[in-house]
């Protein structure tokens, strides 16, 4: 997949992860779509390197559709965590 695939996959995988955690993010939607991008590539990456799941040519590959997603997920809850409160 190129650079711009990822950043597609980035995007939709943020939006699917604002939908599974629903409420207001610190950082508004920039916020949680420059989450979804970065959690793409963290998930991308670590699903090549520890989980032994090469990376695929293949947009529509499931694996890498999960490992975006729960990228996102996860900076996204800890995004949560550390800045949640600021805008309180």
């Amino acid at each position: 997949m190129t650079i711009i695939s990822w950043i597609i996959l980035g995007l939709l995988a943020g939006a699917i992860a604002k939908f599974l955690l629903p409420g207001r993010d610190p950082g508004g939607l920039i916020g949680t779509t420059l989450i979804g991008v970065a959690g793409a590539f963290i998930g991308g990456w670590i699903s090549s390197r520890w989980l032994d799941h090469p990376i695929t040519k293949d947009f529509y590959d499931g694996a890498t559709w999960a490992a975006a997603i729960g990228g996102s997920l996860v900076l996204l809850i800890a995004y949560r965590l550390l800045f949640g409160h600021s805008r309180d």
